[in-house]
């Protein structure tokens, strides 16, 4: 245990340093101009101690200075029917728009994945076009999905959609052509059919390969739909940063990071267990 423990130990010190010098370091620039960075300019960055109170205003729990507010009681309802984009729906309507994008390219790169994988001809037949589209930034699509599907949440879906597909995609077909040959000549010398293969044999073979692209594709998927708020939506955490860039509120826009960071860390943190799970009777999972 004392493992562990010293290394959390390291990593709130780390935090804690850097924490001091983001809020005072600023205040020696005029002794020190030479130490100190431009980048710690509250104009930039604002300080720890406004982006907290930022954030308790934007969450509704201090609507007014001094005022507390616990969520469900009257001034934290009437904050919150105010303000319609405040963080709590804001990181609900990202969250679910991140969701749908990222269970929708996950499923359609899997099952693209597996049946270019498995028929080498249909490869070759989509091999050019699979590249053209593949050499499109996907971010520079964002502004035509707007376009066609408006600024509601299907275009924030879509969006997030093109991010994660190819991502997932290129990792099942590679997986699914690297499988053991001898695994799949000695089920069919057992009688199986090719899907009893597929579902036997491909299917589990593929999973670690699958899972090697779902950690950065939950990233990407939240980057997809940041994007396409940024671009134009009516609520959404890309919605708040937007906001407080046209205000100039440095504190609103470290607040919707580090709301971002977090939901990023939690979600990667849930992949990471499922795949522990479901690719348990791997030995490196083992024991988790």
């Amino acid at each position: 245990m004392s493992r562990p423990l010293s290394t959390l130990a390291w990593q709130v010190a780390i935090v804690a340093v850097l924490l001091a010098l983001w809020q005072w370091a600023w205040s020696l620039k005029p002794y020190a101009p030479w130490a100190v960075p431009d980048l710690f300019d509250p104009y930039f960055v604002s300080r720890p101690s406004e982006i907290f109170e930022q954030f308790l205003r934007l969450s509704c729990l201090q609507p007014k200075p001094g005022e507390w507010a616990m969520p469900g009681g009257t001034a934290f309802s009437a904050c919150t029917a105010r303000y319609e984009n405040n963080l709590w729906f804001a990181t609900f309507v990202t969250l679910r728009n991140t969701f749908f994008g990222f269970l929708t390219g996950v499923t359609s790169g899997v099952v693209l994945g597996l049946l270019l994988g498995r028929s080498p001809r249909l490869a070759e037949i989509a091999s050019p076009f699979v590249t053209a589209v593949n050499s499109i930034p996907r971010i520079a699509l964002a502004p035509i999905i707007i376009l066609a599907f408006g600024i509601g949440d299907a275009s924030k879906i879509a969006t997030s959609w093109i991010v994660v597909v190819f991502l997932v995609f290129f990792n099942t077909f590679e997986g699914a052509r690297s499988v053991d040959p001898d695994y799949v000549n000695a089920s069919r010398l057992l009688g199986a059919s090719e899907w009893q293969i597929t579902r036997t044999v491909i299917i589990p073979s593929t999973m670690a390969w699958v899972f090697a692209s779902l950690t950065p594709a939950v990233s990407f998927a939240l980057i997809g739909v940041i994007v396409g708020e940024f671009i134009g939506a009516e609520f959404g955490i890309g919605r708040l940063i937007i906001e407080s860039e046209a205000r100039g509120e440095a504190a609103g826009m470290m607040v919707a990071v580090f709301v971002l960071m977090i939901v990023g860390i939690v979600l990667s943190a849930g992949i990471q267990r499922m795949q522990s799970y479901l690719l348990r009777w791997q030995p490196r999972h083992q024991g988790r």
